[in-house]
């Protein structure tokens, strides 16, 4: 495994090499952040896609992007394994410290193990049920478990398949799935357990920070049942960790057609409702936006009123990357990449 983690001094100096790039790089969890970062979602489990998914992390490295993002059930644990691979070959090639990359992982679905196997009921019986380390329940809607117990195997399955004794930022991923089975009482007995864990993998060494990786949470009305107080996790952290803890960075969706995370005030925040961004931002919690392209679909056909709007750029992607990463509060905007092109 790759020794280390990302560090305030390496991404520092790693952004100076890019100094074509003003405004390029900010400065979140105390390090130095590519307001773009390469996401590793789509895609068939195969070995070519392995492949463009590796040479594409290696083209963003080498070109002013240091953040990537991914989740141990992508693509069946295969981004992972190429992430992994294509760290290990510039590090040894020379061409990258690992302390200059941020990576971040996720864990809470659960997944197979490099595609499909001829009976998907027996592997999750035998891998996750039978071998006790999923109980009886805690399986909901028969995908998502954060159990500590399932976490803590799950984390261990990432950092082989990254190559990395540590982890950047650790997430749970989609906790409020949790809500469609369970009241929010048990809800927060979870996610405090789950946090307890975290907050005992930073200690080790296993991750750098932990937080939340959402799709609905953060973007419900707070009457919702799927709906996440941001200020009640950091309050849950703080309690387990005091003010030290490592609860510091959140994910959501957000672009141009799903703009919740800046218009909706559905977060408390000193006696006002505010916008999710400015929660975040006034908490000191660093913020990854998904899905700024939508999957592909704001890349083309931009309203007429939208691209005027958006001067300046060549392409409907650029307009819609650059409003998500020049909106106030957004530390990275991630763009699935798996090709060089």
């Amino acid at each position: 495994m790759l020794k280390g983690r990302a560090t305030p001094g390496a991404t520092s100096a790693y952004a100076a090499r890019f100094a074509s790039l003003p405004g390029h790089f900010r400065a979140a969890m105390g390090l130095s952040v590519s307001s773009i970062g390469i996401g590793t979602y789509l895609g068939e489990p195969d070995e070519a896609t392995d492949r463009g998914y590796t040479e594409a992390i290696k083209a963003a490295l080498r070109g002013g992007i240091n953040l990537i993002d991914t989740a141990v059930n992508y693509r069946f644990q295969c981004s992972e394994r190429s992430i992994g691979r294509a760290l290990a070959e510039m590090a040894a090639a020379s061409e990258l410290r690992r302390e200059e990359v941020v990576v971040a992982t996720k864990g809470g679905y659960l997944t197979f193990d490099g595609g499909v196997p001829a009976n998907p009921r027996e592997y999750f019986q035998q891998h996750y049920l039978d071998s006790g380390l999923i109980g009886a329940g805690e399986l909901v809607e028969g995908s998502h478990c954060m159990a500590p117990r399932y976490i803590e195997a799950m984390l261990e399955v990432s950092r082989v398949n990254l190559g990395l004794e540590t982890i950047d930022v650790y997430y749970l991923h989609n906790p409020e799935s949790q809500l469609a089975a369970i009241d929010r009482r048990e809800f927060l007995v979870r996610i405090r357990a789950a946090f307890e864990l975290l907050e005992r993998k930073a200690d080790e060494s296993k991750i750098g920070v932990y937080g939340v990786a959402t799709w609905n949470g953060f973007r419900a009305d707070a009457e919702d049942q799927g709906y996440l107080s941001l200020l009640e996790l950091i309050e849950i952290a703080q309690g387990i960790a005091g003010d030290s803890h490592r609860f510091r960075m959140i994910q959501l969706p957000f672009n141009l057609a799903m703009p919740e995370a800046l218009t909706a005030r559905n977060q408390p925040l000193d006696g006002n409702q505010v916008s999710i961004l400015q929660a975040a931002r006034g908490k000191g919690i660093a913020v990854c936006a998904s899905a700024s392209l939508m999957q592909g679909r704001l890349s083309r056909n931009l309203p007429a009123g939208i691209v005027e709007a958006i001067g300046g750029f060549e392409t409907d992607a650029q307009r819609s990357i650059q409003f998500v990463r020049s909106t106030p509060g957004v530390d990275v905007a991630l763009v699935g990449m798996k090709s060089v092109a």
